[in-house]
C-alpha cells in the first residue's frame, strides 16, 4: 500500500517535470508531425486500464489518413511512413502519454494499455495486468528482444502485477534505454504485429 503511495506521487512529479524539460521538442514534433503527417497531430484511442476502466491514450501520429476507393482506411503497413517508423523507433510517439500519467489514467512503468477490443482474450493469469496502471515503460523492457509475442508480454505484465515492487520498478527503469536502441536496431517502428483477436480466435 506505501509504494503504490509513493508509486503515484513519483509517477505525478516524474511526468510534470519531464513534460516541461522536453517541451521545446514536444512541441518541435507537434509541428513536424502536423507537416509530414498532416492533421490531427495527436492520436487518441480508448484503452482498457487499471480495474478494466477505460480511458484515453494519447501519442503523436504515426501513419497517415489515406484511404482506399470506397474511404475506408488504407491497412497499416500501407499508412505507415518513414517518419512515422522513426517517430515509433525513437519511442517519441509516446511522449504525450505523460500527460496521462499526470492525469493518472498511467504509470510510468506498468502492462501496455491495450484496446477494448482485446478485453475478452485474456486467460485468468492474464487478467492480473489489470491490477496496476497501464505505463509508458512496458515490464518486457528487460527482455533480450525488442519485438515479441503476446504470451511473452501478458507473461511480463502479469507476473509484474503480481510482484509489484520498488526493486522491479527500478530494474525496469534502467532498462528504458535499453529497448530504445533494440527498437532502433530491429526497424521496430514498421512492425505491424497481428492484432491479438485474431491469433487467439485461431487457437480457439
Amino acid at each position: 500500500m506505501i509504494f503504490r503511495v509513493f508509486k503515484r506521487m513519483f509517477d505525478f512529479v516524474s511526468a510534470l517535470l519531464l513534460l516541461i524539460a522536453i517541451s521545446p521538442v514536444f512541441f518541435l514534433l507537434v509541428l513536424m508531425v502536423r507537416v509530414k503527417l498532416g492533421s490531427p497531430v495527436f492520436f487518441t484511442q480508448e484503452r482498457t486500464g487499471k480495474d478494466m476502466k477505460k480511458f484515453k491514450l494519447i501519442k503523436f501520429r504515426t501513419m497517415t489518413n489515406e484511404k482506399d476507393k470506397n474511404g475506408k482506411l488504407l491497412p497499416d503497413e500501407m499508412r505507415q511512413t518513414k517518419f512515422g517508423g522513426f517517430l515509433r523507433s525513437s519511442s517519441l510517439d509516446e511522449l504525450p502519454e505523460l500527460l496521462c500519467i499526470i492525469k493518472g489514467d498511467m504509470s510510468v512503468i506498468g502492462p501496455r494499455p491495450l484496446p477494448p477490443i482485446y478485453d475478452d482474450y485474456y486467460t485468468d493469469k492474464e487478467l492480473k495486468r489489470f491490477c496496476v496502471k497501464g505505463g509508458l515503460i512496458p515490464p518486457d523492457s528487460i527482455d533480450d528482444n525488442a519485438v515479441i509475442s503476446w504470451n511473452e508480454q501478458f507473461e511480463y505484465e502479469a507476473n509484474y502485477a503480481a510482484n509489484l515492487s520498488l526493486i522491479n520498478d527500478m530494474k525496469i527503469f534502467f532498462n528504458v534505454f535499453k529497448i530504445i536502441f533494440q527498437r532502433k536496431e530491429t526497424d521496430y517502428g514498421n512492425f505491424v504485429r497481428k492484432p491479438l483477436y485474431e491469433e487467439r480466435e485461431k487457437q480457439r
